[in-house]
């Protein structure tokens, strides 16, 4: 598989080293990682249309979250799991590569873009509470929501359009079990230093563009909460906040090890750990972070889960 891929039209996706019983094992825990998410992730949308209590501006951000989450794990786990069930290398023809790293990148930046609205909203709730619900109309949500996606999707062109503008002439085997940015640059026999610069600044602005308003936002709400003379009061006003955080420290943290260097192609394997962590292992935490720290959508979840035993009883 050496040779002129300048017209390449497949990759070959290299997954995992190890025997197929550890394929086999490997297969196992990323498909149960997938379906708890799906589920998971499926049970907080459900819940939050549902019940009218948690029918408010952060809850309405954390179902747009939630759809986010789903499509970042669709768009790389399944792919990973066929190719851990097949025997060799997996094949991925190069429209599918470029549709799912189109996807992958878009998704994830609409994702940051919402966490840093979210930490906005939660400024807004805990440093001026009596002006929450004139500030956070839902009109002012929806267009949010909105600005997210089509900022998202439309600033990812560019990046994916230079990516496969290369000429792969080196190999056309990826050595990752998705299209990976990183690898892609290896295979290219182009001088890729001024794209992965370019690269590197628009990572920067997307991280540290959401990033700021997050931790100005969390500097006045930590200094908020401070000043609350009761512990009680201290401890609710920052449940409240708790999940969007842990969520913005994990997601924040592998990214930032993934696409913000100014080199794109280092080790194969530490792409591939870091890769599981954004794809796999943080929207499988995502569900339960926001759970098991959130008092409303625990009542909640036990609400419909009595009303759906009292339904199976009658």
């Amino acid at each position: 598989m050496l040779g002129n891929y300048s017209s390449a039209t497949e990759f070959y996706l290299l997954g995992f080293p190890g025997s197929e019983d550890l394929h086999r094992i490997l297969f196992a825990i990323f498909c149960f990682f997938y379906l708890v998410t799906l589920m998971g992730n499926m049970v907080i949308i459900t819940i939050i249309c549902v019940d009218r209590r948690l029918q408010s501006p952060m809850y309405f951000f954390l179902v747009h979250l939630s759809v986010l989450e789903i499509l970042v794990t669709t768009i790389v786990v399944p792919v990973m799991l066929w190719g851990l069930l097949l025997p060799g290398m997996q094949t991925i023809s190069l429209t599918g590569c470029v549709v799912q790293f189109f996807l992958y990148l878009a998704v994830g930046t609409t994702e940051f873009t919402l966490l840093g609205a979210m930490a906005v909203d939660r400024y807004v709730a805990v440093c001026n509470p009596l002006r929450y619900n004139i500030i956070m109309t839902s009109r002012t949500c929806n267009s949010v929501v909105i600005v997210s996606w089509v900022f998202g999707f439309l600033f990812q062109i560019w990046p994916v359009y230079a990516t496969f503008q290369l000429t792969y002439c080196k190999s056309n085997v990826v050595n990752n079990f998705f299209c990976d940015r990183g690898q892609l640059f290896k295979l290219s026999c182009n001088d890729t230093i001024f794209t992965e610069f370019i690269l590197f600044l628009m990572a920067i602005f997307v991280l540290f563009g959401s990033l700021i308003p997050t931790i100005v936002s969390y500097t006045y709400i930590i200094s908020t909460i401070l000043k609350i003379p009761s512990a009680s009061g201290r401890r609710k006003a920052f449940s409240t906040c708790a999940s969007h955080f842990t969520c913005v420290v994990i997601g924040y943290g592998s990214c930032l090890f993934l696409y913000v260097k100014p080199k794109q192609t280092q080790a194969a394997e530490y792409n591939r750990v870091v890769s599981l962590m954004v794809s796999v292992v943080t929207p499988f935490l995502n569900p339960f972070i926001f759970t098991l720290r959130n008092d409303k959508v625990i009542q909640a979840l036990r609400d419909g889960m009595k009303h759906c035993c009292q339904l199976i009883r009658h």
